[in-house]
């Protein structure tokens, strides 16, 4: 895997810890896994090993990513299509690259759709000047979709190395970060650490690209964010740096239009980056609001129980706005061993106010889990494994992206390993 994720060679040693939860995790309900999709081996134009989560169009088909695979090797687009019976069909819409050429490569972010029915995504790396791009897959007549580049990073100034996927505003202007590149002169993992950046359309068909802000600006600011942005109603992007800030281990930050023009940052927490941080440490993930403006997020790393190397497990917080303008962060559930441990994604709500996440590893097979949290009262929730994944040659393991949900309550989701007997992922749902 790449630099920001999790190790999948992991071995693990830990005890519990349970400060503000239910003593430990409850068994698994009845609910059931089921695998939609096996990516299939390296001979084959089938994309392979999926890193992000999906999304689903309105009439049930679900659109996703693979890192690899494609007809060149580099990544492609996908859709899963319902059929009669329970079974589902798949398809490559788009196949990423080749090497070498001025197409983007490896894709780590799901994609969205615009209201016309076209797809946007970015690549990690790839383009003109290798930094990844911004794309729009455009559906044409007989089935197939035309790629256009939007943006191609890495120019000077400009950021590269594209971890996250895009959000839109109501004026159709696109919205991401970017792990690598831009302005910033404080970065100790890299030189420069990351953007947030806006893409708006122009007429003729052009977009533009204006940076909002250049991380490692300031010896204390977030650097190289590795997930995507959201907005609150009055139209703040809030986000997460994998590091930096004032202890090193990553902030949740907040972007606001300013006074005079521009963006103003300001970091609303700063994680420790120690092993056993109890906070948590390195988030990478996307952050979720619920009905009273309350952020949720996860954090790959600390929470106080030791998972590998002196490492802590990872954990899942809360930050509540306060009086004053100031934020305040508690940790609802510290992650560890017996529900899998080092969250790599973030956490979604379903309409009981209960949350979802995945653990990208443990577990008895080491392939990780879908988990539950929730609320008991007095702010305390109580974990519950959903699904552990066996990591075998007919389950999934490993997953990297994020859960979505639809009306019924089902949950779907990809994991980057598992199954086929080869490891190449798989697209999954769980039922109540």
């Amino acid at each position: 895997m790449r630099g920001k994720k999790v190790s999948f060679g992991m071995a693990v040693v830990l005890a519990m810890v349970a400060i503000t939860l239910v003593a430990a995790s409850t068994p698994a309900e009845a609910q059931t896994e089921t695998v939609l999709y096996n990516f299939i081996p390296l001979d084959s134009v089938d994309g392979f090993m999926p890193d992000a989560g999906l999304t689903a169009d309105a009439s049930g088909n679900l659109y996703g990513t693979t890192y690899q695979g494609g007809a060149n090797g580099t990544g492609a687009v996908f859709e899963l299509s319902p059929q009669s019976g329970g079974s589902w069909s798949q398809k490559v819409l788009y196949s990423f690259g080749p090497n070498g050429s001025t197409d983007g490569i490896l894709p780590t972010a799901p994609v969205i759709f615009d209201g016309s029915g076209n797809l946007y995504g970015t690549t990690h790396y790839g383009g003109a000047q290798g930094g990844g791009i911004v794309f729009e897959l455009t559906p044409q007549s007989g089935g197939s979709w035309t790629e256009t580049i939007l943006h191609s990073f890495g120019a000077s100034g400009d950021g590269n190395s594209v971890f996250a996927g895009l959000i839109f505003d109501s004026a159709g202007n696109l919205y991401g970060t970017t792990g690598g590149g831009g302005a910033g002169t404080y970065c100790s993992q890299s030189t420069p650490c990351g953007v947030a950046f806006e893409l708006s359309p122009q007429a003729g068909g052009s977009w533009k690209e204006t940076i909002l802000h250049s991380f490692g600006s300031s010896g204390t600011d977030g650097q190289t964010p590795a997930a995507g942005l959201i907005f609150d109603a009055a139209g703040r992007l809030y986000g997460t740096t994998w590091y930096g800030g004032a202890y090193g281990g990553g902030t949740v930050f907040q972007l606001r239009p300013g006074a005079g023009g521009g963006w103003v940052e300001r970091a609303l927490y700063n994680f420790c980056v120690q092993a056993l941080c109890t906070d948590g440490s390195l988030p990478d993930s996307s952050l979720t609001f619920d009905s009273a403006g309350n952020l949720y997020g996860t954090t790959a790393y600390g929470g106080g129980t030791t998972c590998y190397k002196g490492e802590g497990c990872g954990t899942v917080f809360k930050l509540s706005p306060e009086a004053g303008g100031s934020w305040k962060q508690r940790v609802i559930y510290y992650v560890n061993r017996g529900d899998g441990f080092a969250p790599a994604s973030g956490v979604i709500f379903d309409k009981a106010g209960n949350l979802y996440g995945t653990n990208s590893l443990g577990m008895p097979a080491g392939g990780g889990s879908v988990f539950e949290l929730s609320p008991v009262g007095r702010g305390a929730w109580n974990p519950r494994v959903v699904h552990a994944f066996a990591n075998n040659a007919t389950d999934g393991g490993n997953p990297q992206g994020g859960l979505i949900m639809d009306s019924a309550g089902n949950l779907y989701g990809t994991t980057f390993r598992g199954a086929n007997g080869y490891g190449y992922g798989t697209v999954y749902e769980i039922t109540p």
